[in-house]
């Protein structure tokens, strides 16, 4: 079942069926997009375009208007080379939604209210049906931190965790943020969910997904150097997770 919310269909020919993953009802994800084009028009006509091989579940231009493209079912194809916890084939965990904005490359500019309203009702919606944890709301660039860079800064992720979605815990105070390995860094990233094998060094990929984290949680300090607020994040971020993970688990295994 998709969404009953006030939407228009244009149906995308680029999708496929979901590959199953043990132990996982799919989806469990969602990954945000922004279009990085010029208009809702042109994002929607590649996403439609069967030569682009690629799509989206849901599109929502600037003003709101919520458009579906592939049924929450079927494995559209948003995420391209990708991983989150290990595991590879992103797109089959996952329901993708793109916001329509220039990005970077057209003038990258603030996501507007009635387009993150709508992107609240549609996220709520989506958890009606499907069993969407906080830790799995995720940027394009936390899933592929290699390649990509949306949906940017300037996306408003602690307004969406105010609104009970993801996870952006409150940090207080940075406490012994300030004193971490680079090894144990690695782990908390690893820990979240980034694609990561703690080797103790800080090397170009430690510093990609540094900066994806950046990116997410502390926008106005994007360098893939790990300062003391960012490390504070993590191991909030980490403790979030286990401990909703624990409380999800005692619900699904009384």
């Amino acid at each position: 079942m998709d969404s009953h919310l006030t939407q228009i269909h244009r149906p995308s020919p680029n999708f496929g069926p979901r590959h199953p993953l043990l132990g996982r009802d799919l989806p469990d994800l969602v990954v945000l997009h922004y279009t990085g084009m010029i208009s809702a028009k042109a994002a929607l006509a590649r996403l439609c375009d069967p030569r682009s091989l690629v799509s989206a579940h849901y599109l929502i231009d600037e003003d709101g208007t919520l458009y579906g493209l592939v049924a929450e079912d079927h494995r559209a194809w948003h995420a391209g080379k990708s991983c989150w916890e290990g595991i590879s084939d992103v797109n089959s965990r996952s329901i993708g939604i793109e916001l329509v904005n220039p990005g970077h490359g057209f003038g990258y500019r603030p996501f507007p209210t009635p387009q993150i309203d709508r992107l609240i009702a549609l996220l709520h919606d989506i958890r009606q049906r499907h069993p969407i944890a906080d830790w799995h709301l995720l940027g394009h660039s936390d899933v592929a931190p290699a390649r990509k860079i949306d949906p940017g800064e300037r996306f408003p992720w602690a307004l969406l965790a105010r609104h009970g979605l993801g996870l952006f815990p409150e940090i207080k105070a940075l406490g012994s943020a300030c004193n971490i390995s680079v090894t144990d860094l690695q782990y908390d990233l690893m820990a979240f969910g980034y694609d990561l094998d703690p080797n103790g060094l800080y090397d170009h990929k430690t510093m990609q997904i540094v900066r994806a984290a950046q990116r997410h949680f502390t926008p106005d300090h994007i360098t893939g150097v790990a300062q003391p607020a960012l490390v504070a994040f993590l191991k909030a971020l980490c403790y979030a997770k286990a401990q909703q993970g624990k409380v999800t688990d005692e619900q699904e295994f009384p």
